[in-house]
């Protein structure tokens, strides 16, 4: 039998009934593993002596960076006119 529970916005999915508490446990040790990182769901297998614990982490988000006449940015939005021109001219390649 699988069960399931929302603690704090983490779907837990698991398939031996087990108290509250211990699936809080499990959430505390996931965040301990990936600190920083949101969770977004928990699946734990219990067999026997042995507890599988897998997990789905949100996506991170991120800046793409480039280079761009010689300067690192992220978006062109703060380029003056006669940079944006610039970047506009170069020749692109494959």
């Amino acid at each position: 039998m699988v069960y399931n529970k929302t603690i704090d916005g983490i779907e837990i999915s698991y398939n031996l009934d087990v108290e509250e508490s211990e699936l809080h446990n499990y959430i505390r040790y996931v965040k301990e593993k990936n600190p920083g990182r949101d969770i977004e769901s928990i699946s734990l297998d219990f067999d026997g002596e042995e507890v599988g614990v897998g997990y789905y982490l949100a996506p991170m988000k991120f800046e793409k960076i480039r280079r761009i006449t010689g300067y690192l940015v992220g978006t062109l939005d703060r380029f003056n006119d006669a940079k944006a021109a610039e970047e506009r001219d170069r020749v692109k390649h494959a």
